[in-house]
């Protein structure tokens, strides 16, 4: 087998997958790994001397052989974007544990002549993968031995190559920021919370949730972020002795101030200092016994597990199934087994053992009561680093009255309503006013300002914020001019547009009332922010387009032949086009960055027409709003009916404003709650660095910044700098990292494409410094 995959994998180079054969392993039912298999089949589609196989059941399947290894094709893996679990099915299997059943395993993979092995399950299923590869060499041996299998048979299969993904709601493995099936576990818990909110309300009743986390706090954690609950329970954290008198004090006090509910979350696997679990049955006596509330539990349970895969989700485990293939061809006897892993937005493979020894370490950190440890081995993100967030935004801080200061703040949204502007404005105003500053808000943007639409705002004027859409505080994309914000009288102001941030920066000159602290908090479902990879709202925006076309698809299952020809928001960024369409299985997806000809547009309906000859007889095409001034929605519309006459037929779908609407994500609450908080502590600082003579003036360049998610750190960036970046014709940064996953969208349509452009992952490893570095996440 060779090892560079720097050659165009088609054409003269096809016997370059000749020995390369691979069988996809599921271990656990967590929603969206079959994405993972669509990746990898799209290797090798195109070679039939090189058989994808699926084992079903997992180890269990590939212990006992026979029909539980069977061959994959492209239609293996079609029309199944939207089911949750897991296709080839999953099970636990004692027999793998053992040195016979890995023998058996090992007779049934050279029998079909298996050298690549993709593992997609915990850190269990990923440790017996590691083993199974190790001993590979003396399992030959023993087959030998045996009469199994021949001396040759043994030579030609002399090496197991194996990389693993990681499928795990509870996001326990440490190395990867997330692990396949989290996102879309979070998903279901805010529906149930959401849904649990409004009957709370009603009748004064308190709810305690439990969720799923024996070794793992990070769903209860995020809940909780997500959902403004008022306690929280994790295995990581336990609560002081005590803990019972300080939560019910806090209860209490909470429905003195006027609050209908009070939310208590836990996890599953959640103990008191002394190792003794928390049940949710004794949080609901401790609670009625106490306080005589009207306590319900809730025991969500596996239903965290089902549904359709979230957008995130779908993303996320194509990336790293296309990875996985990647890390399989360019492995060598040498290359160690590795487990493909997320570091902020991009793939990375990390030495598999380094990665489970690790992630071991916490479980004995917390069984020897060592918890400080047990966090930084777990890494920030489900660590101590947001429980302070937690407690000021989730009413579980003291409310004494806070040290007082100085300054005036004042919150503002500007442009478009976002998913997520009202939890960074919660957020916001809460760590403000816990700083002891005096904060305001502003309706209605820059008109509201020039207008005077200025109120201070206490604690509780923005509970109840964190799960609502849109902009509670209003917004308007009408500009004004300078003189009119002046009447501005207060020390510093976040924005939520870019656009604004530079006019106002670039008249400090004329106007010594703008030397002021200003944070931009990116917020708007198109992702076209300079400064950051990820804008508030565009999660939300991805996932609302991605369910309409999950059901527009649906709508065509009685209907053969059809195309769907649908219009995304984005103005030209073209960002929703392609994340949507890669979380939809779209054919073609067409945005402003990646120009198009009339020649890409014949060969797309060449590629629909050779669709329709197969069982999957139904086609999906994406077009950002403003991809084209003359290829229109009506035009591809008209384009492809009239090619298409007597093959297929088209429908159009224009999404619209739907795309803003809706509850936020799990993603867009947690992260707005983290902008928000960081953007005040950090407007804190700059405040008392510019406070000279009583007053604040502040004119430097680093006074002005956006705040954003950078790979896996939260940056602040200068505005002035990233002017020089910025495209402001088309509204654009000049760089965008998305752009990267067009060549997957295009290979996982079945487009015949060279991947030389495609950047692998780079070999990191896991140390407890690495693991340190604060994620954004």
């Amino acid at each position: 087998t060779n090892t560079s995959v720097r050659l165009p994998l088609w054409g003269s180079h096809k016997g370059y997958l000749w020995s390369c054969q691979g069988a996809v392993l599921h271990r656990t039912g967590a929603a969206g790994l079959w994405l993972a298999g669509q990746a990898l089949l799209q290797r090798g589609s195109p070679f039939t001397s090189a058989p994808l196989l699926f084992c079903l059941q997992g180890y269990e399947g590939l212990v006992e052989g026979g029909e539980n290894i069977k061959r994959a094709n492209w239609l293996s893996v079609s029309n199944i974007i939207q089911l949750g679990g897991t296709i080839i099915g999953s099970a636990r299997c004692k027999a793998f544990t053992t040195r016979e059943g890995r023998l058996l395993a090992a007779c049934n993979l050279v029998q079909h002549g298996i050298t690549n092995l993709c593992v997609i399950g915990g850190d269990g299923s990923l440790t017996g993968a590691n083993i199974f590869r190790t001993e590979w060499g003396g399992l030959l041996e023993e087959l030998v031995k045996d009469g199994k299998i021949t001396e040759e048979v043994a030579k030609k299969y002399c090496h197991l190559n194996i990389v693993g993904l990681v499928g795990s709601i509870d996001n326990d493995f440490c190395g990867t920021d997330m692990t396949i099936g989290t996102d879309s576990a979070l998903h279901r818990i805010m529906e149930v919370i959401d849904a649990i909110t409004t009957t709370a309300q009603s009748h004064q009743r308190t709810f305690v949730l439990e969720v799923m986390g024996r070794h793992c706090g990070y769903l209860a954690l995020v809940s909780a972020l997500a959902s403004g609950a008022d306690w929280l329970f994790i295995p990581e954290a336990p609560p002081e002795d005590g803990w019972e008198d300080f939560m019910c004090a806090r209860l209490g006090e909470t429905r003195s101030r006027g609050s209908r509910l009070n939310i208590i979350i836990i996890a599953e696997g959640a103990i008191d200092r002394n190792g003794k679990p928390i049940s949710s049955s004794y949080v609901k006596d401790l609670v009625v016994q106490r306080l005589g509330f009207d306590t319900r539990v809730t025991v969500l349970g596996h239903v965290q597990r089902g549904g359709t895969p979230s957008a995130f989700d779908r993303v996320l485990s194509s990336k790293m199934g296309m990875e996985a293939v990647m890390a399989l061809l360019e492995a060598t006897p040498d290359t160690p087994a590795c487990v493909v892993s997320l570091s902020g937005n991009q793939s990375v493979r990390l030495p598999l053992m380094e990665c489970v020894q690790v992630t071991k370490e916490v479980q004995k950190a917390m069984d020897e009561k060592r918890f400080e440890e047990a966090i930084q081995l777990r890494g920030s993100a489900p660590g101590t680093r947001a429980l302070p967030a937690a407690a000021v935004c989730a009413d579980w801080c003291c409310l004494s009255p806070f040290r007082q200061t100085h300054f005036s703040l004042a919150i503002l949204n500007v442009g478009a309503p976002a998913a997520g502007m009202n939890a960074a404005v919660r957020s916001a105003v809460r760590i403000g006013i816990s700083q002891g500053h005096t904060v305001y808000v502003v309706n209605d943007g820059f008109e509201g300002l020039s207008k005077g639409q200025i109120r201070k705002v206490g604690w509780h004027d923005v509970a109840g914020w964190l799960g609502r859409g849109g902009s509670m505080l209003g917004t308007k994309r009408v500009g004004y001019s300078l003189c009119h914000v002046l009447t501005f009288p207060l020390g510093a102001a976040p924005c939520r547009r870019i656009e604004g941030g530079v006019q106002l920066v670039e008249a400090r000159g004329q106007y010594e009332e703008l030397c002021i602290v200003m944070c931009v908090i990116p917020a708007t479902i198109s992702n076209n922010v300079p400064g950051t990879d990820f804008s508030l709202g565009c999660d939300t925006a991805v996932n609302a387009a991605m369910e309409s076309c999950d059901r527009i698809k649906q709508s065509a299952s009685g209907t053969k032949r059809r195309v769907f020809i649908v219009e995304t928001m984005g103005g030209y960024c073209g960002y929703l086009s392609t994340v949507t369409g890669i979380a939809v299985g779209a054919d073609a997806a067409y945005v402003y960055e990646d120009p198009f000809t009339i020649h890409d547009l014949k060969a797309n309906v060449e590629h629909l027409t050779e669709k329709m000859k197969t069982d999957i007889q139904r086609g999906l095409v994406l077009r950002n709003e403003k991809c084209h001034e003359h290829y229109t929605t009506e035009f591809l519309y008209n384009l492809y009916s009239s090619e298409g006459r007597g093959i297929f037929d088209c429908r159009i779908n224009v999404l619209g404003h739907l795309q803003q609407g809706g509850a936020p994500t799990p993603f867009d609450r947690n992260y707005g709650t983290k902008l928000g908080v960081k953007a005040m502590l950090w407007m804190s600082e700059k405040l008392q660095e510019a406070y000279r003579k009583g007053r604040v003036f502040a004119n430097s360049a680093d006074s002005a910044c956006v705040i954003g998610l950078r790979k896996k750190t939260v940056a602040f960036s200068p505005v002035t700098e990233l002017k020089k970046v910025t495209d402001f014709e088309h509204r654009l940064p000049q760089e965008q990292w998305w752009l990267n996953l067009r060549l997957m969208l295009k290979m996982l349509a079945n487009y015949q494409i060279s991947l030389t452009e495609y950047i692998s992952g780079k070999m990191e490893h896991v140390t407890r410094r690495t693991l340190s570095i604060e994620k954004g996440f």
